[in-house]
């Protein structure tokens, strides 16, 4: 008799908007390229209005800050910040954008931190709720998308 062992599926890259219970476990998973893909997990086990990316994985930290680059308390949206082992060195050739988006870490100032554009908050039991974005870049397909360069192609083909 053949042995029947769990499955797993893990799943990112976008938002996750539904679940229904399945034969398999399933994890929602939450992580920029910028740092080595995966940054949280959560164990889905049932539908909720906003599921959570969950938890900061091994050797991650993550911070929740409003523009003054302070701490947001629990239940307060802030910009989603990353800094640990699994984060890039910066963009290639893409200097300025490095400098931009890859800070010294105000709270050690020995690392570095990346600011994802990611709004999120804490869930009081320590999970983290993914809210949106910054600014105007959306995700299609798993690319992403600046809307206001979509606008000035669309106004060149107007004229």
């Amino acid at each position: 008799m053949r042995e029947s062992k769990p499955t797993i599926l893990l799943i990112g890259g976008d938002k996750l908007k539904q679940f229904r219970k399945q034969s398999y476990t399933l994890y929602n998973n939450y992580g920029p390229t910028e740092n080595t893909v995966v940054t949280t997990s959560f164990k889905v086990e049932q539908m909720e209005d906003n599921i959570p990316i969950g938890k900061p994985i091994s050797n991650t930290k993550i911070y929740i800050l409003n523009a003054s680059d302070q701490l947001q308390p629990v239940g307060v949206v802030g910009e989603l910040c990353i800094a640990g082992e699994g984060l890039a060195r910066g963009y290639w050739n893409r200097e300025e954008l490095t400098a931009e988006k890859f800070v010294q870490n105000p709270f050690e100032p020995s690392e570095r931190m990346y600011r994802t554009g990611d709004l999120a908050r804490w869930l009081p039991n320590g999970n983290i709720e993914y809210i949106g974005r910054v600014d105007h870049q959306v995700k299609i397909r798993g690319f992403r998308i600046e809307l206001g360069e979509v606008e000035a192609q669309l106004l060149k083909a107007k004229g």
